[in-house]
């Protein structure tokens, strides 16, 4: 069976680079990230990536093999688009108006099947939702047909997490986190 290419668009966030990184365009280069885009802002490299790959998994996880394998020291801090979205961010990313989602959001459409309800800022004017849910809810109700939408959404999810995990400390504080609570639900 042929492995089916397409080019997936993502972004790459280092830290332990900056603008001032010696040879940092180059180094990327060399190492096989002809195909991302360099970018600072307020300190931050990030990479906007184009990059042929049969999945978004394949594509992410060999640009940060690249990235980490280089000699430039950077360490890939996390992977966008981001999981949490606004009302607006949804709509963007459906090419939709952001008037539909709004429906959908308060039950005035699709009212069969809930929105999910938001995860973050709830007081805040534009609370956040997780994308990985809303992509979720879109494809049980036949807004989008592609499951592949849905896997990616968890799939950001779950390599922001694992690249936080490699962090020793935040790993260690998580783990203690977790004791606490499991020994209170006890």
């Amino acid at each position: 069976m042929k492995n089916c290419q397409k080019t997936f668009q993502f972004t790459l966030i280092l830290s332990n680079a900056d603008e001032h990184t010696s040879g940092l365009e180059d180094k990327l280069y060399e190492t096989g990230c002809d195909d991302a885009l360099i970018n600072f802002r307020n300190g931050t490299v990030y990479l906007d990536f184009d990059r042929i790959a049969s999945s978004l998994k394949e594509a992410v996880i060999s640009a940060i093999r690249q990235i980490e394998s280089s000699s430039l020291g950077a360490v890939v801090a996390g992977v966008a688009p981001d999981n949490f979205v606004t009302e607006s961010e949804v709509a963007e990313r459906l090419s939709m108006k952001r008037q539909a989602v709004s429906l959908w959001i308060k039950g005035q459409r699709r009212a069969s099947t809930p929105f999910p309800n938001p995860k973050l800022k709830l007081s805040n004017k534009s609370p956040l939702w997780k994308w990985n849910e809303v992509a979720a809810w879109l494809y049980t109700n036949h807004v989008i047909m592609c499951k592949e939408i849905v896997d990616d959404a968890i799939f950001i999810e779950d390599i922001n997490a694992a690249l936080e995990e490699r962090n020793a400390k935040t790993r260690e504080h998580r783990q203690e986190l977790v004791e606490r609570l499991s020994t209170h639900l006890k």
